[in-house]
């Protein structure tokens, strides 16, 4: 009578599903199943043979062997089937064949079975599944454009640093990160890059990264997300929330598109999070900068590691002594201000006295370039008293539209003189434009590509002329080639009116700034890179934070280019002390220049000199200019 209709399993059907479950619990209960069968085999073969008396013949009679003699024999002809070579006695030879036969199919099974297991177990670590045990390192969650400049910035910044690492936890696949990563690495770099594969808002993939010992951590956003600050948002929860992190303050730094989502995102990071508005901050550049030529180079040089950063210093002998006075008792840094407890002045009054616990804002190639040095002696005859021009109504051109254009024409109206005209040219529909307070703002509906289009504006009759990225394309390629057809157009517009133009333009692949220098435009803002470049120095160092907070906001001090003509006296020679002194007469602080006659060269940093040393001596001429740090 069958079991199936009593609802009891067959044997055949006991034995499969133990069978079953012997090969789900992986390669070594195979193996030791494998195993297991291949001593039964030998075993039986052993027994037949006693059984039957198949013994091998020596010398003409049976050489008779116990059972485990014989077993050892077995064993070794599944492992070697040279081994019965030399067997005699036919019935002795049959047994040893099926031996042999049967030990080439195992051993040829447990070679599969292990081959298999390296193989899986190959494929699994190149999935980037395992937990780092790294300790002191960067890590960077997610992964966009911008990994790639953070991760040659802090090549950079590692240089001096022990045995350095950088992990990349994210959700993509792990040999696609390598490649590009080495395909940018910086050659001979000391830090080394591991990449693991997960969602870094997954409590249980995060732990692959190993949050809890990092030195920083960087957030950013994937490449095309529509809401990516809620992914942003998300990724912080999960490191500060996390029941696994101990009592430990993580140090972490990470991008937002959207001001509206700041004050969540503070209550999320609250005091372990530095944010970086990044539409905010791009604005807030490119509005300057198509105000002065050469900024986008200044505000590059101060971010990136391989000329001048920021650093903080305490100088106890400079207590009692006065703002000035420190500036001239550096020869190899600049002073740009002071910091007073969690207060940060740039460009203080000059008479403001420094206290103890007060640190002193360098400009410097390293903190070891920081020390004292005797104080230098102005040269005051050669400063200049020429008076500053009127602030005027200006007329600006913004060619293109993209998600940023808002917080631009925000931005704009705060910089220019009541009565100024902003013309506006982009083929969409027009866009709503809010009343400003100190601008005129028109709407051109046309193809920014277009000659005829461009030819239509009078363009030599703007003061300045902002030409955005089309970051609406989704491919940068495209939407920088159409920016430098805009260019080349411009380009040949302004020299045959014979009228120089003030173009700023919006780059999105840092690649193409170099194509794009045929243009002779004035200045080119890469946007992802700039925002690489400023989360990469808060991951090195979170008090850059409201330093960055006032250099980029509209209101307080600010980086200006102006002519040198109102420091010092054309044709004269002087050193940096005399441009400090003429600085501190118009209540700013000098930190460098810019030479006009190497504003197209690359190779000299497009005529950008921060913080020179102080006892060299230059000539300006009427086209230089002196970088300061001004509230106006």
């Amino acid at each position: 009578m069958s079991n199936r209709g009593s609802g009891r399993p067959a044997l055949r059907e006991r034995f499969r599903y133990w069978f079953d479950n012997v090969m789900a619990k992986g390669t070594i209960a195979v193996m030791g199943l494998l195993g297991l069968a291949t001593a039964v085999f030998i075993a039986l073969v052993a027994l037949v043979v006693i059984i039957f008396g198949l013994f091998p013949i020596a010398d003409g009679h049976e050489d008779t062997q116990s059972f485990f003699e014989l077993l050892w024999g077995n064993l070794m002809r599944t492992l070697d089937p040279g081994t019965m070579g030399g067997d005699q006695g036919w019935g002795f030879r049959a047994a040893m064949l099926v031996v042999t036969i049967g030990g080439l199919i195992m051993v040829a099974s447990l070679i599969g079975i292990i081959s298999g297991a390296f193989d899986s177990k190959v494929a699994e670590l190149r999935k980037g599944r395992s937990r780092v045990l790294e300790s002191n390192h960067t890590l960077i969650l997610g992964w966009s454009q911008k990994v790639l400049p953070i991760v040659s910035e802090l090549c950079i910044a590692n240089e001096s640093r022990s045995r350095p690492v950088i992990v990349i936890l994210a959700d993509r696949d792990k040999v696609e990160m390598e490649d590009e990563i080495k395909a940018q690495l910086p050659r001979g770099t000391r830090t080394r890059v591991v990449v693991r594969r997960g969602d870094p808002m997954d409590l249980g993939d995060l732990e692959l990264g190993n949050p809890h010992t990092a030195r920083s951590i960087i957030l950013l956003a994937p490449g095309g997300s529509e809401d990516p600050d809620s992914i942003v948002i998300k990724m912080a929860l999960a490191l500060t929330n996390n029941p696994r992190r101990g009592p430990r303050t993580l140090d972490i730094v990470g991008e937002l598109q959207e001001a509206r989502n700041l004050e969540a995102a503070t209550l999320v990071g609250r005091n372990e999070v530095s944010w970086i508005l990044a539409r905010d901050l791009i604005s807030r550049i490119t509005v300057q900068t198509c105000r002065q030529s050469g900024l986008s180079g200044v505000y590059t040089d101060l971010l990136d590691f391989a000329g001048d950063e920021i650093y903080f210093a305490e100088e106890p002998k400079l207590i009692g002594a006065t703002f000035f006075d420190a500036q001239l008792s550096f020869a190899d840094s600049c002073v740009m201000g002071i910091v007073s407890g969690e207060t940060v002045q740039l460009n203080p009054d000059p008479a403001t006295v420094i206290n103890a616990g007060d640190r002193l804002i360098h400009l410097a190639a390293d903190d070891s370039a920081i020390r004292l040095a005797s104080p230098g002696i102005p040269d005051d005859s050669v400063v200049s008293v020429e008076a500053d021009e009127d602030h005027r109504p200006e007329r600006t051109l913004v060619l293109g539209f993209n998600s940023d254009f808002r917080t631009i024409m925000r931005e704009l109206n705060e910089y220019v003189a009541k009565g100024s005209i902003t013309t506006v040219v982009a083929d969409i529909d027009p866009p709503e434009f809010l009343p400003r307070e100190n601008m005129t703002v028109n709407f051109v509906r046309g193809d920014t590509t277009s000659r005829g289009v461009l030819e239509g504006l009078d363009v030599p009759s703007f003061d300045h002329i902002i030409v955005l990225a089309y970051k609406n394309l989704g491919d940068n390629q495209r939407a920088d080639a159409k920016t430098l057809v805009t260019l080349l157009h411009l380009r040949e517009i302004g020299d045959r009116a014979g009228a120089p133009l003030n173009i700023v333009s919006e780059m999105l692949d840092d690649r193409n700034r170099e194509i794009a220098e045929v243009t002779k435009a004035d200045d080119f803002i890469v946007s992802d890179k700039l925002i690489s470049l400023a989360l990469s120095q808060l991951s090195e160092n979170r008090q850059l934070a409201k330093v960055f907070d006032t250099l980029f906001d509209s209101a307080g001090s600010e980086v200006y280019l102006k002519p040198a003509s109102r420091y010092i006296r054309a044709g004269e020679s002087v050193d940096f002390y005399t441009v400090l002194e003429a600085a501190r007469r118009r209540g700013e602080t000098a930190i460098g220049y810019r030479v006009a006659e190497d504003a197209f060269d690359s190779a000299r940093n497009y005529g950008v000199r921060l913080n020179p040393l102080k006892t060299d001596r230059i000539s300006f001429t009427a086209e230089d200019k002196v970088i300061v740090v001004a509230e106006s």
